[in-house]
């Protein structure tokens, strides 16, 4: 799997790794992702061609295990029963296209085989003796060439449909032809959907991209446009708050000329005398009051007082 795409706004904005970037898809990796640089490469190469090895023989058995199950006819041939002493049989494939005749005992080896292609495991020793020993598998040597011959009409087919599928376009001479080739073809689609992949992973990166730039030209505009406000109404701005500025200082101005105007006005009305006067009334109108209140609390003290001894007075005179 081949590195994913990094935007090219991180690379110019981390050169360390930007460069680390390009020795990693340049010079370690290859394009597929896969290592350029091994030391043991020999003994790598043969693993990798005995796994191939394995990959294709289990193929071929998982081919032929599909072929053997899609082979066996169980829907008959409405023409009619065939005489007895003809001891072939007609029948059809399961999409619906005919089988050549065939002998009865490689009917019933294809139905055994079908059968114990998902009860192969679950078998006992001997219950596949038995088998084994017991026709139709008994006689596996002679119906060997026909069923070869079926189940390699069966992967002929389905390998013909497979053409069809990825050659629309071509006749069926020329499909019969290509049917080698399929195994390029499924490697040349693989390869085409990565790339499509990887391209469509950088054309999100670049629209990404495109859209941040975009951005930030949108916010550049907008701060031009501020700018451009500011210098046309600032003036007219500054001119509001400096006025806004004068009329409170004509206001805290207008305030000390009331206080100094009242205070000039009491002294016009009353002399001196009469102020000394009035200040010493006052300060004995409130040392009045602080005693009024002092004698209230006192009085409210011993009213309490009396009221509580009350009730007990009233109990004793009960008990005597």
């Amino acid at each position: 799997m081949p590195l994913p795409p990094i935007d090219s706004k991180v690379l110019q904005e981390n050169p360390g790794f930007a460069k680390l970037y390009s020795t990693l898809t340049n010079v370690i990796l290859h394009p597929d992702g896969s290592t350029a640089h091994i030391p043991a490469l020999r003994e790598r190469a043969v693993v990798q061609e005995e796994l191939h090895s394995h990959r294709l023989r289990a193929a071929s058995h998982h081919l032929i295990e599909c072929a053997i199950g899609t082979a066996a006819p169980p829907v008959p041939n409405p023409r009619g029963p065939r005489p007895s002493s003809q001891p072939e049989r007609h029948h059809q494939w399961r999409d619906g296209r005919d089988l050549p005749e065939l002998p009865e005992p490689l009917l019933d080896l294809l139905l055994m085989l079908t059968a114990l292609l998902g009860a192969a495991d679950s078998l006992s020793y001997d219950s596949v003796e038995l088998l084994l020993s017991s026709p139709p598998l008994s006689d596996l040597e002679s119906l060997l060439p026909d069923l070869t011959a079926l189940i390699s009409s069966s992967l002929h087919a389905s390998a013909l449909s497979l053409a069809q599928l990825a050659f629309t376009s071509t006749n069926q001479p020329r499909q019969n032809q290509i049917i080698p080739s399929l195994p390029g073809c499924h490697a040349a689609l693989q390869q085409t959907h990565s790339n499509a992949q990887h391209s469509l992973t950088k054309a999100h990166l670049r629209a990404l991209s495109t859209c941040r730039s975009l951005l930030g030209v949108y916010t550049q505009c907008l701060t031009s446009l501020t700018r451009s406000l500011e210098a046309k109404h600032g003036v007219i701005a500054r001119s509001l708050g400096l006025r806004a500025s004068n009329v409170s200082l004509l206001a805290q101005h207008t305030v000390v000329e009331a206080k100094n105007a009242y205070t000039t006005l009491g002294s016009e009305l009353y002399s001196p005398e009469a102020m000394a006067a009035l200040q010493n009334y006052a300060a004995y109108l409130n040392k009045a009051k602080a005693q009024v209140s002092r004698r209230l609390r006192s009085l409210q003290a011993e009213l309490e007082k009396l009221s509580a001894g009350a009730p007990r007075d009233e109990k004793i005179g009960k008990t005597a």
